[in-house]
């Protein structure tokens, strides 16, 4: 299953050129499961706060409305899929962001085997933005899997953990969860975990992970868009306490889906 529009259509050849060639814009991803998708208002608000600040145009409560169109119509009679909006350049610097909307299959809903995190001094241009400058992140994926690890969580030039390629990262401490506080990307799963443990009484903290503390944790666990995920090991230092996956996938169960 694959579809791809550009403001509610088939891209042409020329079109085409300038999505490929031009490496500029911003997106969300989102999972959709019968007709619904969890955190609908903090996905359109990303894409309202990259539209300001990488095209200067505001996005109001109509082009909102504009956007969940564009999305049902790309949806089509699908019920479940995988669903990126990017928002990229318009003809000229004036113009508002044009709209790509592209379907995929559902990700799977069960998750993969525990990974071997690597860490590694990295920090993304824009972090706070889900951009498509994403050769760096691709670079240290390739390279961690090179040297027989799954993936990497970056660390910026202060020696705070941040984020990783595509996600972020929990960590266990044997009694709260706590999330690494750096620049980076505010990930919608982060967002609505966060707010459902504080609903059921979930113990957790967001404060500044020093690399160092690192391979202290006693467990940890990647979340996006596509779900939770346990960690197997950081650095090579295998993680003994596997509830972190649990725990958030309890409170990741209680967060309600929104109608498309």
């Amino acid at each position: 299953m694959l579809n791809v529009e550009l403001n509610g259509h088939a891209p042409d050849v020329a079109q085409l050129h300038r999505l490929v060639t031009l490496n500029y814009g911003h997106y969300t991803s989102l999972q959709v499961r019968d007709g619904r998708v969890r955190g609908l208002a903090l996905h359109l608000a990303r894409l309202a706060d990259g539209a300001e600040e990488l095209f200067g145009h505001r996005i109001g409560v109509a082009e909102e409305h504009h956007l969940l169109g564009l999305i049902r119509h790309a949806l089509g009679p699908l019920r479940d899929a995988s669903v990126r909006v990017t928002l990229v350049p318009g003809p000229d610097v004036q113009s508002p962001p044009d709209v790509l909307v592209s379907v995929s299959d559902p990700a799977p809903d069960a998750p993969g085997p525990p990974l071997r995190i690597q860490s590694i001094e990295y920090a993304r241009d824009l972090p706070e933005h889900k951009h498509r400058g994403t050769f760096m992140q691709n670079f240290h994926l390739r390279e961690a899997r090179l040297a027989g690890f799954d993936d990497r969580v970056f660390v910026g030039t202060d020696g705070r953990v941040s984020e990783g390629t595509s996600w972020n990262l929990a960590l266990w401490d044997g009694e709260q969860v706590v999330w690494p506080a750096a620049p980076m990307l505010r990930g919608v799963t982060m967002v609505l975990l966060q707010l459902a443990m504080s609903m059921n009484g979930t113990p957790w903290t967001l404060r500044p992970v020093d690399a160092g503390e690192l391979t202290g944790f006693a467990g940890a666990a990647l979340v996006n868009t596509i779900g939770i995920q346990d960690v197997a090991s950081l650095d090579e230092v295998p993680l003994v306490d596997h509830r972190i996956a649990k725990i958030l996938g309890e409170a990741w169960a209680e967060v309600p889906y929104d109608e498309l």
